[in-house]
């Protein structure tokens, strides 16, 4: 009873937190989204003007819930410091905070089921949890670095570098962590990257424009300089993160042999689409960009398509003999086996009262512990089971292939 409260409150933890990240990311996220558009979208004053000799690069109009907005950006700093100055920070680390809590919460305090897989790599679940610490503390690294050095100044280059480096720890760690575990810390990385540029460099840079107009001396540009950069930088990143953040309910893309290739073309559709909203905002419309975004998109569900006879020529394997002269695959079980297979391997987890440590409740409320349900739910137990095989998670209960042979034929003879 005292384990099953326990799971209860994790499960309590799991829904209260991820809620808190998911508000959190909106206000950040549309934060950068809106702060982008505007420096797309800001016109230059007219020569000589008086928002010219003000200081001002540009302004625009909006009119947004009734109400008429004239912002105005400055090519340093105004004149003088405004008596109220709004900062934008608290979305991104409260983001950042709330995403650490889940990753404790899901990975962390269960590594050895959420993160482990024996077929990927022997590890220990505090071994997976320090591949997946150190992934984040080296991305920023890596990141600031490359920022800072000479390749900084070259945008195109900097940006092609930070995704082939993006792509090279997606392939590690699918070779590393069960795919599901992978995808997510790549997402982390590059959180983890957005989140310091904002306190290691917006943030601070901004604090020093303050200082030096409190104290009466002209602000360093550079400081905006790098700001805008780091900023531009989380905008990119945006796409391919909000992927990630939903990709666990999709084991097709996790699953898959070249998982990190697979992630790796999303990603860049991502990008050329955020892309070309980015140039849009300033007035150039390059439908290049997202068409071509789109075609990856459909390339990789292509090739990534379930092949319907894969699922047969295994059963075939597995119940026919190997000789010359085989004979053909015998028939598809009984519901009986099938039913047995199932309660020993998944009903453990899905069913209405689970008696795997860990679940307080079946996984998206899927339960199997009834003729009916299994019959209600085969598509997905022969998806996840057979197809993408991620099923049982971290296959705990030891679901042997050649079980999931017997599912995969009771499948395709119907599921009776």
């Amino acid at each position: 009873m005292e384990a099953l409260l326990v799971s209860y409150g994790v499960e309590w933890a799991n829904l209260l937190v991820r809620w808190l990240h998911l508000i959190t990311g909106i206000a950040w996220i549309g934060a950068s989204f809106y702060f982008v558009w505007l420096d797309n979208s800001i016109r230059p004053p007219k020569p000589g003007s008086d928002l010219e000799k003000k200081g001002v690069s540009g302004e625009l109009w909006a009119v947004h819930g009734g109400g008429f907005y004239n912002p105005q950006k400055y090519l340093v700093a105004p004149a003088e410091l405004p008596e109220e100055l709004h900062w934008f920070k608290w979305e991104a680390y409260a983001t950042w905070i709330t995403g650490i809590a889940m990753l404790f919460i899901v990975y962390y305090f269960n590594a050895s089921a959420m993160m482990v897989d024996k077929s990927v790599a022997n590890l220990s679940g505090l071994e997976a949890v320090g591949v997946g610490i150190g992934t984040l503390v080296a991305g920023w690294i890596v990141y600031d670095l490359l920022c800072r050095s000479p390749l900084g100044k070259k945008e195109g280059w900097l940006g092609l570098v930070m995704f082939v480096f993006i792509v090279a720890v997606a392939y590690l760690l699918t070779h590393l962590l069960s795919g599901r575990a992978a995808y997510i810390h790549v997402g982390a990385m590059i959180g983890t990257i957005m989140v310091g540029n904002v306190l290691m460099v917006i943030i601070p840079g901004q604090r020093k424009l303050v200082e030096a107009m409190k104290e009466g001396r002209s602000p360093d540009p550079i400081h905006g300089r790098r700001g805008k950069q780091r900023s531009v930088h989380n905008n990119y990143f945006t796409l391919p993160i909000l992927f990630i953040m939903i990709s666990n309910h999709y084991a097709m893309t996790y699953t898959h042999p070249y998982s990190w290739l697979v992630l790796a073309a999303i990603m860049a559709a991502g990008v050329l689409i955020r892309h070309f909203f980015n140039l849009r905002h300033k007035g150039r419309v390059s439908v290049g960009y997202p068409i071509a975004g789109v075609i990856l998109l459909l390339v990789v569900a292509v090739a990534i398509a379930p092949r319907p006879a894969a699922p047969i020529a295994m059963a075939a394997a597995a119940t026919a003999p190997t000789a010359e002269g085989a004979a053909p695959a015998k028939a598809a079980p009984d519901f009986a086996k099938i039913q047995a297979i199932i309660t020993q391997r998944c009903a453990s987890c899905h069913s209405d009262k689970p008696t795997q440590a860990g679940f307080a409740t079946a996984p998206a409320g899927m339960m199997l512990q009834t003729p009916e349900l299994i019959h209600q739910h085969a598509a997905k137990v022969f998806q996840r089971a057979v197809q993408t095989k991620d099923m049982p998670l971290a296959n705990m209960t030891q679901m042997t292939d050649e079980e999931r042979a017997e599912v995969a034929a009771w499948f395709q003879a119907g599921a009776k």
